[in-house]
């Protein structure tokens, strides 16, 4: 969920059992103004109102540290947000399912006029940008030309996790400084399957320059390896979890639909001017599966250029010198390319591939205060990790016998499994007056899970504080 300042804009992605989306725009009144008087007024008017550059949203969670907390928010609260002041302003139809996070980019200039923009992407392999301030399409592109270049039918995966079809997926990037969005398309062309790098000018909706066909190959005898190679497969690997803008370059990763082999966890970076292809790493060369999908949650990435991210079930065997690395924390050096600097893998990793518990069903949080990262996976158990030290893998005989345990990995902390409900998500962070705050929402649990870390630069660990009901209907 994204939040835009002034006009109290909140962007819900709604994915619906058809090929029909909508995008609805969330209002709370401002400036004396109630939301319905507010709306009226600017689609009366047709008047642009300007909004400050710092409430862009141009990335999933806000920030590379994924942290989900918008610092620029003046007006909005739990006083204001009620169902008197907050509600629907305008929805706005759109041609497929939306799982990608609505982007916001204020004060685009676009065919001779000013707007606040609302963009989203969907399943069909379209990109929309809106006015968030009137019932007004600004521009649409569309990367299909049916019958012959469609979005890849769900069928063909035999996965019905996202259906009737699989286009965009993930949470584009957009640069501030060119105005370009980048994002990844999957496309079925007379038989054949595609998935395309693309760079679209958010002032005309118009392609920069050829989209880059993602191609990838890696030294590595596991499951699918062909020669010594493990090939990328456009078809088999899920394009689901954020893309990273990140020092020039755009990093992307994949998993799989359906847990289909064979699959492999990849991150493909692509110098973001020319869209030419410039890392790879692949997390399971040797192994299988490993996928690196989060839910949606995007790469992180801290202050240094290193690059963070959960792996799902799959091979491990890092802690013996190999390159597996399933049900992993993971870090990666952009220098030169992509390379493993650290990793931190549960003690009982092993259980978590038997039962389908992946721990990548969650993605990191980099905490901006301290050098941690916290996140949590299917077992709901929460860990508070360090990003200088990880902490590695450390063995235990009959690890699926003591799960329940919290002393054996070489961590800062972790909490019991079952904790919060699985994560399937990002945490959220929040520095507010009164402390640093993590909030969980956990799969199947009634309560939203808030956890205390105003101490964390003299203890980095975490208090336990609360479980708040919190009713979504």
């Amino acid at each position: 969920m994204s939040l835009r300042l002034k006009n109290r804009i909140i962007f819900l992605p709604i994915s619906l059992l058809t090929k029909v989306g909508f995008l609805l725009l969330m209002l709370v009144g401002a400036s004396g103004l109630s939301s319905t008087a507010y709306a009226k007024a600017a689609v009366a008017t047709g008047a642009h109102h300007a909004a400050p550059a710092n409430t862009a949203v141009l990335t999933n969670k806000y920030d590379t540290y994924r942290t989900g907390q918008n610092l620029h928010e003046t007006i909005l609260n739990t006083g204001n947000v009620n169902v008197n002041n907050f509600g629907k302003k305008l929805s706005y139809p759109v041609d497929g399912q939306v799982y990608a996070q609505p982007l916001y980019v204020p004060n685009v200039n676009v065919n001779g006029g000013t707007h606040n923009m609302a963009i989203v992407a969907t399943e069909h392999d379209s990109v929309y940008a809106f006015d968030a301030d009137q019932n007004l399409q600004l521009w649409h592109a569309s990367f299909i030309n049916p019958p012959q270049i469609t979005p890849i039918p769900s069928s063909d995966t035999g996965c019905g996790d996202l259906t009737p079809e699989i286009g965009i997926t993930s949470t584009p990037d957009i640069d501030p400084n060119t105005n370009i969005l980048y994002v990844v398309a999957a496309t079925k062309e007379n038989g054949q399957y595609f998935q395309r790098l693309h760079a679209i000018n958010i002032t005309t909706g118009n392609e920069v320059s050829q989209p880059t066909t993602i191609t990838a190959k890696v030294r590595g005898h596991g499951d699918g390896s062909i020669n010594g190679h493990i090939i990328f497969d456009a078809l088999k690997e899920g394009q689901r979890s954020g893309l990273l803008l990140l020092n020039g370059v755009v990093y992307i990763t994949w998993a799989s639909h359906c847990d289909h082999d064979p699959y492999h966890g990849w991150v493909i970076g692509y110098n973001a001017s020319t869209l030419q292809k410039v890392a790879v790493y692949n997390d399971s060369p040797n192994g299988s599966r490993a996928g690196i999908w989060q839910s949606g949650g995007g790469l992180a990435a801290d202050s240094s250029g290193h690059i963070y991210f959960m792996s799902g079930n799959g091979t491990f065997d890092l802690d013996g010198g190999g390159k597996d690395a399933g049900d992993s924390f993971v870090k990666l050096s952009t220098r030169n390319g992509l390379s493993r600097s650290d990793y931190f893998t549960p003690f009982n990793q092993s259980c978590l591939e038997q039962k389908d518990t992946d721990l990548g069903s969650g993605a990191p949080l980099l905490l901006p205060s301290v050098n941690e990262m916290i996140s949590a996976g299917k077992e709901g158990r929460i860990y508070v990790v360090s990003r200088h030290a990880m902490g590695g893998y450390i063995s235990i005989q009959n690890p699926c016998s003591q799960q329940s345990r919290t002393d054996v990995d070489n961590i800062l902390q972790e909490f019991a499994p079952g904790t919060i409900g699985g994560l399937f998500g990002t945490p959220a962070y929040w520095n507010g007056s009164n402390g640093q705050f993590v909030y969980f929402g956990g799969s199947g649990d009634s309560v939203w899970t808030a956890l205390d870390q105003s101490y964390i630069s003299n203890t980095g660990k975490l208090w336990l504080l609360r479980r708040q009901p919190c009713d979504f209907q």
